[in-house]
């Protein structure tokens, strides 16, 4: 519920009640915790403190140490996703959890290889998925789609047949194709040949990039992969002629504050890039990430663009015009969000 304000004070709009897109989630980080905990409990499987708190745990993966840490906490969440309702459960809740922040469309991203083995397969843990996606749509009204990710730790070989999945399912739910994972481990070009398969099965590119390493893994995703949108991309704000680059190409960078500051990537609110990135015309889509580790969901991400860098209420409906512009929507589900956002705006 909005607050009234006193006399003589600007109105605050609701920024869970902006319409928006939500286009940078990751299927185990969408989890709540308290659901965490149960199918721990429920499995068997001991959680480190760091996840049984309900405290974002502190991490920094700008180091070796810190990047294995973070992963190593992902995976023991994904370890407790084992069963079909398991799945269905986490879209849901994901589903829910985006409705309450504002989000009118949603394109999680999974790798189905990690579900796989606990699933019967790599089909039928990607089909339990997209069925879980369309229950949660038709459940809560959330537009859903989905984005087959690779792990760029893996042979490339993998990533092929991942796309090659990926382009199966192509009129099922899934819209893209992406590359997850430590930006600082191999080549982008060494999938480019994954991408490629993507790209021609009419998915979006949407590798990960620019956020543990600088504004070359991100000219690598335009130059090797083709990328129509780049996951994270912050990094670019270090080098004005790629901000061009991105900004006359119109390639949304899908950025996501808080794991920006949680993972040591800038140390607090205000050094993310965001007015950097605005005020040279690149498109961005703000992001959770993993809330399940970095503590914060949609919503949050826009009150950082609010009160850590200022930006007014215009500024953050433009934001979540660029979120829907970004997204593959279809088109007039793309005009009703804009139009629903100049009523935001206009309230």
């Amino acid at each position: 519920m909005e607050s009234v304000p006193a006399r003589g004070e600007a109105a605050v709009r609701d920024l869970s009640r902006l319409p928006k897109a939500h286009l940078h989630l990751h299927f185990t980080g969408s989890m709540r915790s308290t659901t965490l905990l149960e199918l721990a409990d429920k499995y068997g499987v001991h959680l480190p403190e760091a996840l049984r708190s309900g405290e974002p745990p502190r991490l920094r993966a700008t180091d070796e140490r810190g990047w294995f840490r973070f992963q190593r906490l992902y995976d023991i969440a994904r370890s407790c996703l084992r069963e079909p309702d398991d799945i269905r459960r986490l879209v849901r809740e994901a589903a829910e959890e985006d409705v309450r922040d504002g989000s009118r469309w949603l394109e999680i991203q999974v790798d189905p290889t990690s579900y796989a083995p606990r699933l019967g397969g790599l089909i039928p843990a990607l089909e339990i998925i997209l069925d879980a996606v369309r229950a949660a749509s038709r459940d809560t009204g959330l537009g859903i789609r989905v984005v087959v990710a690779a792990n760029r730790m893996k042979h490339p070989l993998d990533a092929r047949t991942l796309a090659r999945l990926a382009v199966r399912y192509a009129d099922q739910g899934v819209i893209g194709f992406g590359l997850s994972n430590d930006e600082r481990r191999g080549f982008a070009r060494d999938f480019d040949r994954a991408f490629a398969i993507a790209r021609e099965g009419g998915l979006l590119a949407v590798p990960h990039g620019g956020e543990l390493s600088g504004p070359a893994s991100v000219r690598d995703c335009l130059d090797d992969l083709h990328a129509g949108r780049v996951g994270h991309g912050v990094r670019a704000a270090e080098d004005p002629v790629l901000l061009s680059r991105l900004a006359s190409r119109g390639v949304t960078c899908e950025v996501c504050p808080a794991s920006n500051v949680a993972l040591g990537v800038y140390e607090k609110p205000e050094d993310v890039p965001l007015r950097t990135l605005f005020d040279a015309g690149v498109p961005m889509a703000l992001g959770a990430d993993d809330p399940l580790l970095f503590g914060s969901r949609l919503a949050a991400q826009y009150e950082i663009a609010r009160t850590a860098h200022g930006f007014t209420d215009a500024e953050l409906a433009e934001l979540a015009r660029q979120s829907v512009r970004g997204s593959r929507a279809p088109q007039d589900e793309q005009q009703r969000l804009l139009t629903e956002i100049d009523g935001w705006l206009a309230a």
